[in-house]
């Protein structure tokens, strides 16, 4: 089971990850509520497509763009649909 933990709380958990270039995309079904707050930010994938960001909320404390997700990627990235992942600090394992 893929765990994503930041500030000593688990934040998401599952036995359903996809690995893409190293990422564990969590289904967002798996995620605590309360923990992702839609971020402005975006970045650009040439093969994935744009990528949005959610801040990771712990405890009133905030991880800005930890968390990052393809609403429509592009068909190549298709397995990634409806998932997130995690980087700055939130630490996953499995």
């Amino acid at each position: 089971m893929a765990t994503a933990t930041w500030n000593g709380t688990v934040i998401a958990e599952s036995d359903d990850t996809v690995v893409v270039e190293g990422n564990h995309y969590f289904p967002l079904a798996s995620v605590a509520p309360g923990t992702l707050v839609e971020s402005d930010h975006t970045s650009v994938c040439p093969w994935k497509g744009t990528a949005s960001y959610y801040d990771v909320v712990v405890d009133g404390e905030t991880n800005a763009n930890a968390a990052f997700h393809y609403r429509e990627p592009k068909e190549a990235a298709a397995q990634i649909t409806d998932r997130v992942a995690f980087w700055h600090g939130v630490v996953v394992t499995d």
